[in-house]
């Protein structure tokens, strides 16, 4: 019911910026989270970012001070400006909402975006 999509990916030099954007479209009664997960080839997936609805955010300690996660919660958007990137930040980042769809009562989903590729290299 609820369907995430990124975008914004792309590849950017050592040291460059990229902002990634993901909306939420669907049946969508209110959404609690918003974050994104990154994952390379081989590799779990780990967290990257969450915002809550209230706006507290939380990093991974590799990215700390060099992302910044944001939510329009009008748009039902989570972004993620991602700055000084680095190669290993090379993955492949997903949109993740944790959501209530309409006509359901307590409680939340997940659900995944398709992913977006990120490149880091020179």
């Amino acid at each position: 019911q609820v369907q995430p999509v990124e975008s914004g990916g792309g590849l950017v030099q050592p040291g460059g910026s990229l902002r990634l954007s993901c909306a939420a479209s669907g049946s969508i009664d209110s959404i609690n989270v918003m974050g994104w997960y990154r994952q390379v080839p081989g590799r779990q997936r780990e967290l990257v970012a969450r915002i809550i609805s209230g706006g507290n955010t939380q990093y991974t300690d590799s990215v700390k001070d060099r992302f910044t996660i944001s939510r329009d919660h009008a748009k039902n958007t989570v972004y993620l400006q991602m700055n000084s990137l680095k190669p290993e930040d090379t993955a492949a980042y997903y949109c993740y909402v944790e959501a209530r769809p309409r006509g359901v009562t307590m409680t939340w989903y997940r659900y995944w975006g398709p992913g977006t590729q990120v490149t880091v290299s020179s």
